[in-house]
């Protein structure tokens, strides 16, 4: 049932139609009243997405900045932090809408841009919830999954650190956050979405946020290059005590991500809780060994990787599998990613920074695929497909690949993507911003 303006008018016979009942299922977020709100489950979601908002930042802004050279610290943080603005307005007036209201199987549509629908109401005693979380007071709802949509694109920066425009990044950021995150989002989280009648299982974002951001990414490493002398000298990070800040930061606020997803402080919000700590710690342990295997030594770098690597994998699979299957997932996710961002980069000869597609898109996949093998039919309410998750995942890879494509190739011929080998030897953070660390 679709809100209106008129609703508060027609409070009684619209509360009566809108009380829960087991022969009414909600499609669209609805107005209800208080007393069905979850003091509890708000409670808990309100944690969440500030520990979500945690992972942007100062998580993944840290995480990315102690990797990159001392030149280029500044941009790089800044990156992060300017896309959680950006995405933060665009979600409000028309990505929320786009990604959460029925629509098409395709796409949400355009009924609730600015949250126009959206109600709070003291005086009548109203409030709206999603049909996806009816617990909460949607502008909880709105929040929590706008903490996604930020860190997003986020991830993507760290395929192009060092090189590209900050004018021509803000641009790609707002074309692919409408684009490519609301669409995607819509087809896996929105009941109405093809995957979701599909059958396609994604607790927390394994297709939605890491593979959608991690073949973004690739793309982007090809569209605009190497960067200069890559492969010719050795480029240092700068401060590895900040990325292991931020890979802390990260596992911590990943807590919120897919314990949060649970839209509830209930029993699948600790499974899902449990199962990422142990998927995280298992994938660091297996990247170290790995390391150790081939290098004979183990990285504070490979350590924070591999943590890294285990929270992607087991996003997607968070609230669907026992412990059991979040140790195996972490395990593959050490051996892959580890893959992914050594030997997969080699052979794909594309200057991928700071390894978005060798982590988040490895790790995605791995998740998602092993999400149809390990997923428990009691836990996720239905069972899993392995051919429907590799179809969702496919699907992703295409989809966000090709449209991420047209955006470069528009914005490159607009506004130019990448800045002048001059200023890339100065380093952005002097030419792009005007400052710089002493």
């Amino acid at each position: 049932m679709k809100r209106s303006s008129a609703t508060s008018l027609l409070l009684p016979a619209t509360l009566m139609l809108l009380m829960p009942c087991g022969a009414l299922a909600e499609s669209a977020p609805y107005v209800t009243t208080p007393d069905k709100i979850s003091a509890g489950d708000t409670a808990w979601m309100l944690t969440s997405t500030v520990l979500v908002l945690l992972m942007t930042i100062p998580g993944l802004a840290l995480f990315y900045a102690g990797m990159v050279r001392k030149k280029n610290v500044l941009s790089t943080l800044l990156q992060s932090f300017a896309v959680c603005c950006l995405v933060t307005a665009l979600w409000v007036a028309v990505g929320y809408s786009l990604a959460f209201t029925p629509g098409s199987p395709w796409v949400g549509g355009f009924d609730d841009l600015f949250l126009n629908n959206m109600v709070f109401d003291r005086i009548q005693g109203t409030v709206s919830v999603s049909h996806i979380a009816p617990t909460i007071p949607e502008s909880v709802f709105v929040m929590f999954q706008l903490t996604f949509a930020i860190i997003t694109p986020a991830l993507i920066t760290g395929a192009f650190a060092e090189r590209m425009k900050f004018s021509a990044m803000m641009v790609f950021m707002a074309l692919w956050s409408l684009l490519v995150y609301a669409p995607v989002a819509h087809w896996v989280w929105e009941p109405a979405g093809w995957l979701a009648a599909m059958g396609a299982q994604d607790f927390a974002g394994g297709t939605v946020v890491h593979i959608n951001a991690g073949v973004a990414g690739l793309v982007c490493a090809f569209m605009l290059g190497k960067r200069h002398n890559y492969g010719r000298e050795p480029f240092f990070p700068n401060n590895l005590g900040l990325t292991l800040i931020g890979a802390s930061l990260l596992w911590v606020g990943w807590f919120g991500f897919n314990a949060g997803s649970a839209v509830a402080a209930d029993g699948r919000a600790g499974l899902a809780m449990l199962v990422t700590q142990v998927a995280a710690a298992m994938g660091a342990m297996t990247w170290m060994l790995v390391e150790w295997i081939n290098r004979g030594r183990v990285s504070l770098l490979g350590a924070c990787s591999g943590a890294v690597a285990g929270l992607v994998a087991i996003t997607p699979a968070s609230g669907f599998v026992q412990v059991s299957g979040a140790y195996v997932i972490g395990m593959a996710a050490g051996i892959c990613c580890y893959w992914g961002a050594t030997g997969l980069k080699r052979m794909l000869g594309a200057d991928d920074s700071l390894d978005v597609f060798g982590i988040h898109g490895i790790g995605g996949i791995v998740g998602a695929l092993l999400t149809g093998v390990f997923s428990v039919k009691e836990l996720a309410g239905a069972p899993a497909s392995l051919t429907v998750q590799a179809i969702g995942v496919v699907a992703t890879l295409a989809y966000s690949g090709l449209v991420t494509l047209v955006i470069l190739f528009v914005v490159d011929k607009l506004f130019g993507l990448r800045v002048d080998v001059e200023h890339e030897q100065v380093g952005l953070d002097l030419s792009q911003h005007g400052e710089q660390i002493p």
